[in-house]
């Protein structure tokens, strides 16, 4: 599939300021999902921990451009891509030195556009059809950084007690973020993670978040999988390592329901223009 306009480009932000709730592995593996289905991905890590990075076997020695040098406007964003073992997705690395940004852009103008002035010029580039941000589980300036940049908020959703308590805190982000950052910020959709079958309280909290969230909850599940949780330890996308199980599954048709919605929300767009 031939790389879109700049109209194309679909950039999201993976956030949920709970840990544990799949954020990291959903990045990962839905980058890995769009770029089967034929799409070009960048994912960015801005995570200081950089799970992201480790997760797709890209590892210290090899971060030699990071998020970081981006931020702090040492380096471009094309100059830091890292290429990945998946064909049609990249990387922005991210390291340690990351949790220093807040303190050291300090009271810098557009401290809060640092990732939205770096991803301009991919905008304009046309190399990528979606750009995937994966965020510390903090609202930091990371968190802001991101949502500042994106179009759209992706929230990860475990299917656990006190889960729609943390989604209520998001969701005052994203509206204080579109009030004084990014007027034009959606919320892209709820993806339910760690869902189990056996277990009734998986599907209780799936029906309150359906209800509460409509169709902005992905009819898509992801299922809890151990294959899911050994593929990072391999430095491997779980469709790279075990393509065949249940969680590489649920990915793939993850991505197909993500792109099919942007399809839908492009549709009048095509037509006017």
């Amino acid at each position: 599939m031939p790389a879109r306009s700049d109209r194309g480009l679909r950039v999201l932000v993976v956030a949920n300021q709970k840990g544990g709730v799949g954020k990291t592995t959903t990045a990962i593996n839905l980058g890995t999902a769009l770029a089967a289905v034929g799409e070009k991905v960048l994912l960015i890590d801005s995570d200081p921990q950089g799970n992201a990075s480790t997760g797709l076997g890209i590892g210290r020695a090899l971060r030699k451009k990071t998020l970081y040098d981006v931020l702090m406007g040492e380096q471009p964003l094309l100059e830091a891509v890292v290429k990945t073992s998946v064909p049609g997705l990249d990387l922005i690395p991210s390291d340690p030195d990351l949790s220093g940004v807040e303190l050291e852009l300090g009271q810098q103008a557009r401290r809060s556009f640092k990732l939205r002035d770096a991803i301009a010029p991919v905008r304009d580039a046309g190399a990528y059809t979606y750009i995937l941000i994966d965020c510390p589980p903090s609202l930091n300036l990371l968190t802001v950084n991101a949502m500042a940049a994106s179009d759209a908020v992706l929230v990860p959703l475990q299917c656990e007690f006190f889960a729609l308590e943390g989604l209520t805190q998001l969701m005052r982000t994203i509206d204080l973020v579109r009030g004084s950052l990014n007027p034009a910020l959606e919320l892209q959709g709820v993806v339910l993670t760690m869902y189990d079958r056996r277990n009734s309280l998986s599907e209780q909290v799936a029906s309150d978040v359906r209800s509460h969230f409509g169709d902005a909850v992905y009819q898509t599940v992801i299922p809890r999988n151990v294959r899911v949780s050994e593929a990072p330890s391999f430095g491997k996308p779980v469709l790279v390592y075990d393509l065949k199980c249940s969680g590489s599954q649920a990915y793939l048709k993850l991505a197909r329901e993500v792109v099919l919605r942007e399809r839908k929300r492009r549709a009048p767009q095509l037509e006017l223009s």
